[in-house]
């Protein structure tokens, strides 16, 4: 209990979220009530790897809560913490959808210089009939949206729950607009939601369908195989210490018997074939 009771203030522990969780163990209360695998929920932690793609090496190691905020909080970390022992940042970092939220994109393209081939988290798309952000064009210059009809969006500039702004159009506008059926048909006027750190998401977006993006998500497959290895092989299904430091030792141990596997098969290949000649 003390221990987890340390990591309450964590970002991989206790500040990850603020939800309550259903469930808390009463004999290993840090781990996570979790029914993430679509089948019966049970408590769990997350393992999280930062890998070298090109060799498949795993660089460092990080357990967290099994819940999205601290598996992001957990790749911040070891990011950070591999820069500061090793000198070594990556020049992109490879990740699913639940690492494509705007504020983890920001940090990594305003903050770190790292290339997100990450996919966005959006859900600004509309299924309706209606006109989705994404018919809107961003003009960063004047800092307006423009509507399909032609008209413009603007915004006060007040950040609202600390990271949206609301840009809208003038109700005028959008009374003469011949399109107002297919853009607000209940609202007087339109407006168009915009993350604070919506640049970021542009420039996610920008890279997906790029050779490298794709050459990425093929190399992600090195990433799954880790994580398969340590069920089927190395059968960690089941934590054999508690709390958070048992965790993370079970985690880095296993981590390490991978690395002997994967180095020994790096050193054990054969030298590149020699063209012969005859004379």
């Amino acid at each position: 209990m003390k221990e987890y009771l340390e990591t309450l203030d964590d970002t991989a522990w206790g500040a990850a979220s603020d939800v309550v969780p259903k469930f808390v163990s009463p004999s290993d209360p840090a781990a996570q009530w979790t029914g993430a695998h679509k089948g019966p929920a049970f408590f769990a932690y997350s393992d999280n790897y930062l890998i070298d793609v090109k060799f498949g090496v795993i660089v460092d190691v990080e357990a967290s809560r099994s819940i999205r905020q601290a598996e992001v909080g957990a790749a911040r970390t070891m990011i950070e913490r591999t820069e500061e022992r090793f000198g070594l940042k990556p020049e992109r970092l490879i990740g699913d959808t639940a690492y494509g939220a705007a504020p983890m994109l920001n940090w990594l393209v305003e903050e770190k210089g790292i290339a997100p081939h990450i996919p966005v988290f959006d859900k600004s798309q509309r299924d309706d009939g209606t006109f989705s952000r994404s018919d809107f064009r961003y003009d960063p210059t004047s800092d307006v949206y423009h509507c399909p009809g032609g008209k413009r969006l603007g915004t006060s500039g007040t950040v609202h729950e600390g990271k949206t702004l609301l840009y809208r159009a003038s109700k005028l506008d959008c009374n003469a607009c011949l399109l107002k059926p297919q853009c607000c048909p209940k609202e007087p006027s339109r407006k168009i939601p915009r993350d604070i750190h919506e640049h970021a998401r542009d420039v996610a977006r920008s890279l997906a369908g790029t050779k490298g993006f794709e050459r990425s998500r093929h190399e992600r497959k090195k990433i799954e195989m880790r994580f398969a290895h340590l069920k089927r092989i190395l059968k960690l299904g089941r934590l054999r210490l508690r709390g958070p430091r048992g965790a993370q030792d079970e985690f880095v141990l296993a981590a390490i018997a991978q690395n002997l596997r994967r180095l020994a098969s790096l050193v054990a290949r054969p030298p590149p074939a020699q063209a012969l000649c005859t004379a």
